[in-house]
């Protein structure tokens, strides 16, 4: 028998990324929790895949096609969301990018990751950090930003961010993408403190390594892999549904007295790690 407070049936969450890789992962695992799922991303054919798979577990889904990084577009989500289901329980901010570049050219040298960077020699561009930074950190600002007033008239809610190991390691040719994931916990722990008289938890996971199509360049090739799980404990790669039910725990009443947490789902990798 299932502890009462982990039950989610008749809940309304927002996944944003919802169309692929993990975020489709929490969709999914949330409609098998009960969940109704607005499932937003820019890629309509990925989202309403998405959705028509949650319909399939018994759930009620819409597909909203959303820019996060436009305010305007993030509006509309949250109203959509509220016109078709009345509330928003739960809020989870996945939608993320990255990309491997040097602040500038390296020449001669090749520090570790340096098979990641497509072109060594040229330089990140302001367009390439403000893409990185608008997607994975402006963008739960915000959501949260129009989520919030709903959440705090109801006086509970739950919001999940996700990050990543990266936030808490320094890697050569990801300074972009670490420095926003780091935000992404930062964020986490100060709205925490705001919202918490208003009985919302915020909290945060960290994903380590889990095949998705934003790192399937990697997992594709056998030798890099082999390389990586050196740096994993348990020996393995992560299953993108072991982040669904953590985001079923933190989605739940069972999590009620946590908040400003960010929880790291890594095989054990930043318990290896010097940093």
């Amino acid at each position: 028998m299932i502890p009462k407070e982990y039950n989610l049936e008749g809940k309304v969450a927002i996944v944003t990324g919802g169309g692929r890789g993990i975020g489709k992962a929490i969709a999914l695992v949330f409609a098998e929790a009960g969940v109704d799922v607005v499932v937003a991303a820019r890629t309509v054919e990925q989202i309403e895949g998405t959705a028509k798979e949650i319909r399939g577990l018994g759930q009620r889904a819409i597909a909203v096609p959303t820019d996060v990084t436009k305010a305007d577009q993030v509006e509309n989500m949250v109203k959509k969301a509220i016109s078709e289901f009345g509330k928003i329980d739960i809020l989870v901010n996945d939608a993320g990018t990255g990309q491997a570049k040097p602040v500038v050219p390296l020449p001669g040298v090749k520090l570790h990751g340096w098979e990641a960077v497509r072109d060594p020699n040229t330089p990140m561009s302001e367009e390439e950090w403000h893409l990185i930074m608008n997607t994975n950190l402006t963008s739960i600002f915000l959501c949260t930003r129009a989520v919030g007033p709903y959440m705090i008239e109801q006086r509970r809610g739950k919001v999940i961010n996700i990050s990543s190991v990266n936030a808490d390691m320094g890697l050569p040719y990801h300074i972009s993408y670490n420095t926003s994931k780091a935000g992404v916990n930062m964020f986490t722990r100060c709205l925490a403190l705001e919202w918490a008289p208003f009985n919302i938890n915020v909290n945060a996971i960290g994903p380590g390594d889990y095949p998705t199509p934003l790192t399937a360049k990697m997992h594709n090739d056998p030798k890099r892999v082999e390389e990586l799980l050196h740096f994993i404990p348990l020996g393995r790669v992560g299953d993108v549904r072991d982040l669904g039910l953590l985001a079923v725990y933190l989605a739940s009443d069972a999590s009620n007295y946590m908040t400003g947490q960010t929880i790291y789902l890594d095989g054990g990798e930043l318990a290896l790690s010097p940093c």
